[in-house]
């Protein structure tokens, strides 16, 4: 576990791709667990080790992930995640299609298909969905592959993965959303990149950057940044 920040009110962790941040129908140890294991075991708590899940990354997703560690930092950061303010999040992507423009701010609307688990945008407005924004610029390629870093103002289900399928930019391995393959570890080459946040006890500024995965593809492209 590669812990990003940490004190008495907060955690923060790098996540892999391939982790669940909360418990689901897998069974799987999620990332939620393991951290209450680590906090037991280094704070020596006799009893319930309490951590609140803030928000969460897709299992396929890396990077960073925040946790709150009592219980009045977690009521704040969730006001504060549901509306926006004081927090920012950044993300990459890599995608194999050029974008139509170096930097854009996409807006559509979208609806959830809670059976297959998907989003769908539309360019307007209809019954059901709601509006999603972002803000994304092309910052390197390679040969193959464009870098996009990616600015949410909105924090819809699958946000970034439907709204760059919508342009014609589909995630690398997101078969979900276009990708004409998957990944060979079942990753998307989407990434937690950068959390910023003002703290919820505290109030001053955290500011903390994931690397990126391991995978050479995430290496070579990044290199020069």
């Amino acid at each position: 576990m590669h812990i990003l920040y940490e004190d008495n009110h907060v955690i923060i962790v790098s996540k892999r791709a391939g982790e669940i941040v909360q418990g689901d129908k897998t069974g799987d140890t999620p990332l939620s667990e393991t951290i209450k294991l680590y906090i037991k075991e280094t704070c020596a708590k006799p009893g319930a080790v309490f951590l609140g899940v803030v928000h969460r990354l897709d299992r396929p997703v890396s990077g960073a992930v925040l946790f709150a560690r009592t219980s009045k930092a977690l009521s704040r950061l969730n006001q504060m995640f549901s509306t926006h303010e004081h927090i920012g999040k950044t993300y990459w992507a890599i995608v194999q299609n050029r974008p139509p423009q170096t930097a854009a701010t996409l807006t559509h609307w979208l609806t959830r298909n809670e059976k297959n688990n998907t989003a769908r945008a539309y360019d307007c407005q209809v019954p059901g969905s709601k509006q999603a924004i972002l803000d994304y610029r092309l910052i390197a390629q390679s040969e193959r592959y464009f870098l996009l870093e990616i600015t949410l103002h909105t924090g819809r289900h699958h946000q970034i993965r439907c709204q760059l399928a919508k342009i014609g930019c589909p995630i690398r391995g997101d078969l979900k959303y276009g990708a004409p393959r998957s990944n060979p570890d079942g990753s998307i080459s989407l990434h937690a990149r950068r959390l910023t946040f003002e703290h919820p006890v505290s109030h001053r500024t955290i500011d903390v950057v994931a690397p990126v995965p391991e995978e050479r593809l995430w290496q070579d492209i990044t290199a020069g940044l």
